[in-house]
């Protein structure tokens, strides 16, 4: 039975460790070139399924590195692709301290693969400040394709959010576990397919409702499976080709994914 359970997949101590080492050290030699610091904690947050509490052993992890906001006037006011000589900048940072590893750029972050297979999204950042100077909560960050612009991005949001409905108040867990679970059958199921951890995120988010685990006091439950195809009949009557992240409003594409969702979301209903 592909059912969610509680606490289910959780990171060992092992590899956490191994990711806050790793992160540390990104952190400080990114720090180390831009901020003049070898501060391994400040300007300095994990983001996407990590950030957000929803990851597995075998999700990349993503890290957004806030920058001077100089850098960004600096490298938008350069002619041609100004986001993508940021990558390099933030890349040859990266590389000072890696030399052996592979680190490129990549559309809109860059990409440190280690080789025992665990990667790192590197994404750097600028706050967004409002008419006033004061930033208010968003960040810029470079997009190097199409011969390059600039994007915006929520993460606290969405993962204030998402920590809110994951409360013992609200779904007392099942939110992340149901999130856990789903990339879990992606990958032991369907592993040649995509299927975007924020899209995941966001459609368990809304498909949730009112569902919890039980909490202290309460008795009974409902019958094995009506959770789970609860969330499938609520795929089965939302599609579109946008959905909204948590907290922060965003469009996610639904479009190029949904399908693949759906394939798990009927796995778990059997």
């Amino acid at each position: 039975m592909d059912r969610v359970v509680k606490d289910n997949h959780p990171i060992d101590m092992e590899t956490r460790s191994l990711i806050s080492t790793r992160y540390k050290t990104i952190t400080r030699a990114v720090n180390k070139d831009f901020w003049n610091s070898t501060s391994e904690n400040s300007h300095s947050r994990y983001v996407g399924s990590y950030g957000r509490g929803t990851a597995i052993n075998v999700s990349d992890l993503d890290v957004l590195i806030e920058l001077p906001n100089y850098e960004y006037d600096h490298f938008n006011s350069l002619s041609g692709n100004g986001p993508s000589r940021l990558l390099q900048a933030v890349k040859r940072a990266i590389q000072d301290t890696y030399p052996r590893t592979d680190v490129r750029g990549d559309g809109q972050v860059v990409v440190v693969s280690f080789s025992d297979g665990m990667k790192f999204e590197v994404l750097p950042a600028f706050q967004n400040l409002n008419f006033w100077g004061l930033w208010d909560g968003t960040y810029i960050y470079p997009d190097s394709n199409m011969g390059g612009n600039w994007l915006s991005t929520n993460p606290k949001g969405e993962q204030d959010a998402m920590a809110h409905k994951n409360s013992y108040e609200k779904s007392n867990g099942l939110l992340f576990d149901t999130c856990k679970h789903i990339r879990a059958l992606r990958s032991d199921y369907y592993s040649s397919y995509h299927l975007s951890g924020i899209l995941i995120d966001a459609f368990v988010f809304s498909a949730i409702r009112d569902w919890h685990w039980l909490r202290c006091g309460e008795e009974g439950g409902s019958p094995s499976g009506l959770y789970e195809q609860s969330l499938l009949d609520y795929y089965n009557n939302s599609f579109s080709s946008f959905i909204y992240a948590p907290g922060s409003g965003m469009k996610v594409n639904a479009s190029d994914d949904w399908d693949v969702l759906g394939k798990v979301l009927k796995k778990m209903a059997i």
